[in-house]
C-alpha cells in the first residue's frame, strides 16, 4: 500500500470515528432532551392536579358552589352564601394544604435524597414528634396558642434534629443506625406526649390531642399569614436546590470529587428541610406520612432527578389536598382529620419498605 493509500484510509477510518461519535453524541442529546420533555410533563400534570383539587376544595363543601360564584369571591365581589363559606372557611384551608403539602414534600425529598435513604423521612425518624412535643408542652403546661406554638414547634424540630445528628455522629449517616436512632427519640417523644397529655387539664389536652392529629380545620385567616410568609421564603431555596441534591445523590466521594462541600450542604439543606417542616407542623400538626411518600412516588414518576424536589412537593400537596377532600366526603356526616387519611394510606407502604429492607438484609447477611 502506497503512502497515499494509507493517508486515504487513515482519514476514511477518522472520518467513520468521527462520525460515530457525532451520532453518539447527537443520540445522548436527544435522549437527554426526551428525558427532560417527560420530566417536565410530569411537572405540569402534577401542578393541574394541585390545580383541580383546590378548585374542589373550593366547590365543594356542606353546600356546592356553582365555580362561577367561587370565582367571583376570588375577584373580590360579594356573593350572597358564598362570600363566607368560600371566602373565610374553603380558600384559607385550600391555601393551608397547598402551602403545607407543598413544604412536607419538599422537605420529605431533601431528607430521603440528602441522607440517602427512603426512611428518612421528618415523620418516620421523629423530627415531626418533637415539634408535637414542644408544641404540646407549650399549649399543655403553658397554656400558649397561635404563633407561640408555631416558634414552639420550629424549636422542637431542630433541637430533636440536633440530637439525631449528635447521637450518630462519626457513624454513617446513610443508612440504618440514623433512621433508628431517629425512631428510638420520635418513640421517646411521643412517650413524653402521652405523660404531658395524662397531666393537663381536660381542655388543654383536648385542644392538644386535636393538634396532634394533624387537620386543616384550623387554617383560618388570623394563623395563615405568618405560616405563608415563611414557607415563601423557605419554598423557594427547597425548590431551587437540585443540582446540589443531585450531587449529594451521588455519595460523598463522588460528591466530594466534583467539588461538592458534602457535610456543609447536607447540614445546610437538613435544616432547611427541618424549618420547612416545623413551619408547616405549626399549622396543621403533625400530619402523617405526607413527607414519606411524596419523593418515593415523584421518583418513580421522573426519569431523571433534576426535577425531583419540584415534583415531590407538588406531589406532597396533592397527597394532603386529596386526603383533606377525602377525609371531609368519605363517610357523610362525618368529618376525618386529614392525618387520619395520610396515616391509612402511608402505613402500608411504610411495612411493604420495612419488609423489602429486611429481605435486603438478610440476603447481604445483615449489611445495609
Amino acid at each position: 500500500m502506497s503512502v497515499t493509500q494509507a493517508n486515504r484510509a487513515g482519514g476514511a477510518a477518522s472520518a467513520l470515528e468521527g462520525s460515530g461519535l457525532r451520532r453518539a453524541v447527537a443520540g445522548i442529546r436527544s435522549a437527554r432532551r426526551v428525558t427532560a420533555r417527560h420530566d417536565a410533563l410530569v411537572v405540569t400534570a402534577l401542578a393541574l392536579v394541585v390545580l383541580v383539587l383546590v378548585v374542589l376544595t373550593l366547590c365543594i363543601g356542606a353546600t356546592i358552589t356553582p365555580i362561577g360564584d367561587v370565582l367571583r369571591v376570588l375577584s373580590g365581589q360579594t356573593v350572597p352564601g358564598a362570600s363566607f363559606t368560600v371566602g373565610e372557611l374553603r380558600l384559607p384551608r385550600a391555601l393551608g394544604g397547598l402551602l403545607v403539602g407543598l413544604a412536607f414534600g419538599a422537605a420529605g425529598c431533601l431528607f430521603q435524597s440528602v441522607l440517602r435513604n427512603t426512611l428518612a423521612s421528618p415523620d418516620v425518624i421523629g423530627i415531626s414528634s418533637g415539634a408535637g412535643l414542644a408544641a404540646v408542652v407549650a399549649i399543655a403546661v403553658f397554656g400558649a396558642s397561635g404563633l407561640v406554638v408555631s416558634v414552639a414547634a420550629l424549636g422542637g424540630a431542630l433541637v430533636t434534629a440536633l440530637l439525631i445528628f449528635v447521637l450518630s455522629a462519626g457513624r454513617s449517616t446513610t443508612g440504618y443506625r440514623f433512621v433508628l436512632i431517629g425512631i428510638a427519640i420520635g418513640t421517646a417523644a411521643q412517650a413524653v406526649i402521652g405523660y404531658v397529655i395524662t397531666r393537663s387539664d381536660i381542655a388543654d389536652a383536648q385542644q392538644a390531642l386535636v393538634w396532634l392529629t394533624g387537620s386543616l380545620s384550623r387554617s383560618l385567616w388570623d394563623q395563615l399569614p405568618a405560616v405563608a410568609i415563611a414557607l415563601i421564603v423557605l419554598l423557594p431555596f427547597a425548590l431551587f436546590s437540585g443540582r446540589t441534591v443531585d450531587t449529594l445523590r451521588l455519595g460523598d466521594d463522588t460528591a466530594t470529587a466534583l467539588g461538592a462541600r458534602v457535610q456543609r450542604d447536607r447540614v445546610a439543606l437538613v435544616l432547611l428541610a427541618v424549618a420547612l417542616i416545623a413551619v408547616g407542623t405549626s399549622l396543621t400538626g403533625p400530619v402523617a406520612f405526607v413527607a414519606f411518600l411524596a419523593g418515593p412516588i415523584a421518583t418513580r414518576m421522573l426519569r431523571s432527578s433534576r426535577l425531583l424536589v419540584p415534583a415531590s412537593a407538588l406531589m406532597g400537596a396533592a397527597i394532603l389536598l386529596a386526603g383533606d377532600f377525602i377525609g371531609q366526603h368519605l363517610i357523610p356526616g362525618v368529618t376525618l382529620p386529614v392525618g387520619v387519611v395520610t396515616g391509612a394510606i402511608g402505613a402500608p407502604y411504610l411495612l411493604w419498605l420495612l419488609a423489602r429492607g429486611g429481605r435486603r438484609s438478610a440476603a447481604t447477611g445483615g449489611v445495609s
